[in-house]
């Protein structure tokens, strides 16, 4: 029996025939992530049950020297779920079990396909879980885990890291280790969050929930220009509030997510802010008129107050259509993810501007203002030649533009495969190195999501020197460029 032909009848020995995909057409659905412009095609897909399954499965892989990526909802932005062509995609979506709640130590126990929005609806009316991504309906606990996933209510609370107290991890060898948040020594269990696939796989995750706060009001605020409501954000936060979220949007995304929903934005305004505050009742009320305030110092031309929680999830209903809302006004567009000081919100934008005119190209721009986290939508329309790769090159520019002004390649979308050829541009070689080691660590034989987020394709176990052929090139798992 062919070594290929060996690990998918040991593959369905472990899940059953019918959770071993191999055929083109049932493939056709895990090809790619939520960046359909990277496509591969893996030898097969697996979907385990349960974290045993997940070990056996891995085990298998690493056995038959056989590279693999696990795949959470498919909802990732940045490739970092893309499978390799020589490689096993290990899907974990039925792995969707609440283990425990406990909501005196305000703490969720749950396996990696539980979806974000349910741990909030397991742990309601009186608990809540904070990052809460836009596609919060759909992705999953185990890819928030490995993005590091942040979403519109991170300014004020902080990201995935921030809320990941324990994980069951299989290592690339099958090995099943316990990472803790409490545990002492080096932290590991932040090194794994944010990792993106590449030293593990978590089979079993422990989050921290927190109490819902006494009062939520919301409000949305609208302008003439991107630059005032920029100069609203400055304000709001220079005046030492911190809202719950604050985002924005531009009149393109403003437009695009009014067709979609009918949620009452303006369709005259240049910017769009929403605002939510929440704590305690007296505060919160004091703050909110304070922010009203600023928010008319500004500019706008208009404040909408939510009356309601039917109103507040109208306003919310909108923001977070805005990606799927893109459809009204292109075919196609290419998501970006760049963080930039607040501070260089206004002349970033006009660079956008600029760099949209110059490629004869739509960019719509919808992020989390509070903590300067963009994400650029730039148009484009497939069937047009050339402007695929020019919307691609124009995302690159603006990842770019971000750096320069002392930003991030991505705030929470992670570096995949999208994000690789701009690692160098943050971070020096020995920067780098010191990456590579620690992945090494992890996966000395590079066999956990290969071909993601280094950009060099270093082989482990290099060493100075006249050229040695390392042991996983004689045996076909990897190649030097």
């Amino acid at each position: 029996m062919a070594d290929g032909a060996r690990l998918i009848a040991r593959l369905q020995e472990i899940c059953g025939a019918g959770y071993v995909l191999t055929h083109e057409h049932a493939l056709a659905t895990y090809r790619s992530d939520g960046l359909a412009q990277y496509q591969q095609t893996p030898i097969a897909a697996v979907l385990p049950a349960t974290g045993g399954q997940v070990r056996e499965a891995v085990a298998a892989c690493f056995a038959d020297g056989v590279p693999w990526v696990a795949r959470g909802s498919g909802t990732g932005l940045s490739g970092g779920a893309l499978p390799v062509a020589d490689g096993v995609l290990i899907v974990l979506a039925r792995l969707r079990r609440i283990l425990s709640v406990e909501l005196e130590d305000s703490r969720i126990v749950v396996e990696p396909g539980v979806t974000n929005l349910a741990v909030s609806r397991v742990v309601g009316p009186t608990h809540f879980y904070p990052p809460d991504p836009s596609s919060q309906i759909v992705c999953s606990i185990g890819g928030n885990v490995a993005e590091n996933s942040g979403g519109a209510h991170c300014f004020k609370y902080g990201f995935t890291t921030n809320y990941v107290t324990g994980l069951e991890v299989v290592l690339t060898d099958g090995t099943v280790v316990e990472l803790d948040r409490d545990a002492p020594g080096y932290d590991l269990l932040g090194a794994f969050v944010g990792s993106e696939g590449t030293l593990g796989v978590a089979t079993k995750i422990a989050l921290r929930v927190v109490p819902v706060p006494e009062t939520i009001r919301t409000l949305v605020a609208f302008f003439d220009e991107t630059a005032e409501a920029g100069d609203a954000v400055t304000e709001i936060v220079g005046a030492g509030i911190v809202p719950g979220a604050i985002e924005m949007m531009d009149r393109l995304s403003i437009r695009a997510a009014e067709e979609a929903t009918g949620a009452g934005y303006r369709l005259d305004a240049g910017a769009a802010l929403l605002i939510e505050l929440d704590g305690p009742r007296e505060e919160c009320t004091a703050r909110f008129e304070h922010v009203m305030a600023l928010c008319a110092r500004a500019g706008a031309r208009d404040v909408r107050v939510a009356l309601s929680a039917g109103e507040r999830e109208l306003i919310w209903k909108a923001r977070k259509a805005a990606f799927a809302a893109m459809g009204r006004i292109a075919p196609a567009y290419y998501v970006q993810d760049g963080v930039i000081p607040r501070t260089r919100l206004s002349q970033v934008l006009r660079r956008i501007d600029a760099l949209a005119s110059e490629y004869k190209l739509q960019v719509a721009n919808v992020f989390h203002a509070g903590d300067g986290n963009l994400h650029p939508l730039v148009c484009y329309d497939s069937a047009q030649p050339g402007e695929p790769e020019r919307a691609e090159e124009l995302a690159g520019l603006i990842v770019r533009t971000c750096v320069e002004e002392g930003g991030s390649i991505t705030g929470e979308h992670g570096v995949g495969v999208d994000k690789l050829a701009y690692m160098p541009a943050m971070f020096s070689d020995d920067d780098l190195e010191a990456f590579h080691r620690l992945r090494c660590a992890f996966d000395p034989h590079g066999l956990a999501n290969p071909g993601k987020v280094m950009p060099t394709p270093r082989l482990c176990g290099e060493v100075p020197g006249p050229y040695r052929e390392h042991p996983l090139e004689r045996e076909g798992v990897a190649a030097r460029m």
